[in-house]
């Protein structure tokens, strides 16, 4: 394996396990996960989940190194309109489009964990 595979296969088991360890921080405050790392052409959902009625579309981020700005900062407005665009496909393709949704952000910055919820909107 070369080193940038090497460091492609790092960062891709981080982020596993940065979505795995979200995961568990929102089933242990009580959302129940309903789907993870859904795909679609033009962009991916970390992890939907259900808070009462309301369909939760989390995107989860991961620095180790806040020199870059956090994790807060990666998310950029691209990237939400990339979350924007797989949740609409969702929300089709499971017959839900008259749910209510938000947006929300786990961000783990070192060994901090945040949750934003109405990270952003879909407008």
């Amino acid at each position: 394996m070369t080193n940038s595979n090497t460091a492609r296969s790092a960062t891709a088991s981080a982020g596993r396990q940065a979505e795995e360890q979200a995961a568990r921080f929102l089933a242990q405050r009580g959302l129940k996960i309903l789907a993870r790392n859904v795909h679609c052409r033009g962009g991916e959902l970390d992890i939907v989940c259900q808070e009462g009625k309301t369909i939760v579309f989390v995107e989860v981020r991961l620095r180790r190194n806040v020199s870059f700005g956090g994790a807060a900062a990666s998310i950029t407005q691209t990237k939400q309109r990339r979350v924007v665009l797989a949740a609409q496909h969702f929300l089709v393709t499971q017959g839900k489009t008259n749910a209510d949704c938000r947006f929300d952000c786990v961000l783990l910055d070192g060994e901090t964990i945040d949750w934003v919820r109405d990270a952003f909107a879909a407008d």
